[in-house]
């Protein structure tokens, strides 16, 4: 695929909001108990799949603090990426409910990945790390993610915007 550089800033920003979120609020976005607030960032991709690439880098940029080191930032961000991406064709789709259905990547596929990567970094129990890191990307992917994606749904020009790269 090939980028303008209008989609590349575009990227950048997305990116550079994902890992400001993530580093102001660095004591609760990383561990098995995490809240990271950029996780709500992870519904843009229904509205153009360039949103994809900067929540691709902004998770790289923002592992680079990550306790878990290298691991995390290939694994943790290549589940970023494959999320986002499954979350790019629920929005193209014609589901009735994708509404709902639209943060479900990222809150199972992070549930999944990362609960295994810290079982197997940090030797925590398995069952109850998915559980933990599914909770906080329930709060902030799901229910914060839907938040803002109706917040975008009804500023009809902040939706022109998004839309329009």
């Amino acid at each position: 695929m090939k980028f303008s550089i209008k989609q590349l800033a575009i990227s950048a920003m997305i990116a550079a909001m994902y890992v400001t979120l993530t580093f102001v609020f660095s004591f609760m976005s990383y561990s098995n108990v995490q809240y990271r607030l950029a996780e709500a960032l992870t519904i843009l991709p229904i509205y153009s799949p360039i949103y994809i690439l900067g929540l691709f880098i902004g998770c790289i940029l923002a592992n680079l603090q990550s306790p878990l080191g290298p691991i995390d930032i290939i694994i943790g961000s290549l589940t970023t990426l494959v999320a986002s991406t499954i979350t790019y064709f629920i929005g193209k789709s014609n589901f009735k409910y994708k509404t709902f259905l639209i943060p479900l990547p990222t809150v199972i596929l992070n549930a999944l990945v990362v609960g295994v990567e810290l079982h197997l970094m940090l030797n925590l129990p398995l069952a109850l790390n998915i559980i933990q890191v599914g909770w906080g990307e329930f709060v902030c992917a799901y229910i914060l993610g839907i938040l803002l994606m109706k917040f975008i749904e009804s500023k009809k020009f902040l939706k022109n915007i998004l839309t329009q790269n």
